[in-house]
């Protein structure tokens, strides 16, 4: 396994009205992340946040498939819409309640189990679970990228960004946060940077992402 320390690239926040920051996810445009009652927005070109906000229950995991926003809101995964913030449709969670991940990939959703410290990919129709990835670390955090599965990390004072191989669950990258800077969602933009939630200190940063790496897939 490769091991190096997180590159930073910017820091984000803290937001108003923002105690703590669970999922992230980008739209392209954006960058969406969990506020607790809301979805909140905000453009990583100036980090400003979105003068619209989306009142839901989001705790936890935050995805986008291209049209719509995904939250998991407790025991519940809720498919939304990011014009109108009305809720689509509805699928179980896994987990129950203990989800933290969320990501959009191949038709799947990837939820992040984090106590049980496992992947799953889910039909994003009926919430099935089609196959489990095992972590050796509580996970906080999923995204996909150019066929590369990562995963975000947080226990006690340490966190890291981990690339494993989608097959095995065998980390074949690990890229450490400073001490004390945990993440609690997860995103890549599709190009260099990995959009990391801070929790509970209503911060966002953006780290880079290693240069051109050979795909697992």
């Amino acid at each position: 396994m490769k091991r190096s320390n997180a590159e930073i690239i910017s820091e984000y926040g803290p937001f108003p009205g923002v105690d703590s920051v669970g999922g992230v996810t980008y739209d392209g445009e954006r960058v969406w992340f969990a506020a607790g009652d809301m979805l909140a927005a905000f453009d990583p070109a100036n980090g400003e946040k979105a003068p619209r906000t989306i009142d839901i229950a989001a705790h936890a995991g935050t995805a986008f498939d291209g049209r719509h926003l995904f939250q998991i809101a407790e025991n519940r995964i809720q498919k939304i819409d990011p014009t109108t913030g009305r809720v689509l449709a509805t699928i179980p969670a896994p987990g129950a309640g203990g989800d933290s991940g969320l990501a959009w990939a191949e038709g799947s959703l990837w939820v992040g189990q984090y106590r049980e410290r496992k992947i799953h990919q889910v039909d994003p129709e009926t919430g099935a679970i089609l196959r489990t990835i095992a972590s050796d670390r509580f996970v906080t955090g999923v995204t996909w990228v150019d066929g590369e599965l990562w995963h975000a990390t947080w226990e006690g004072d340490e966190s890291d960004v981990r690339h494993i191989d989608p097959a095995t669950g065998e980390v074949l990258e690990s890229l450490q946060m400073p001490a004390g800077m945990g993440v609690s969602g997860l995103e890549s933009d599709g190009g260099d940077r990995f959009f990391c939630g801070g929790g509970r200190s209503g911060k966002i940063t953006a780290i880079r992402r290693p240069k051109t790496r050979a795909s697992s897939r």
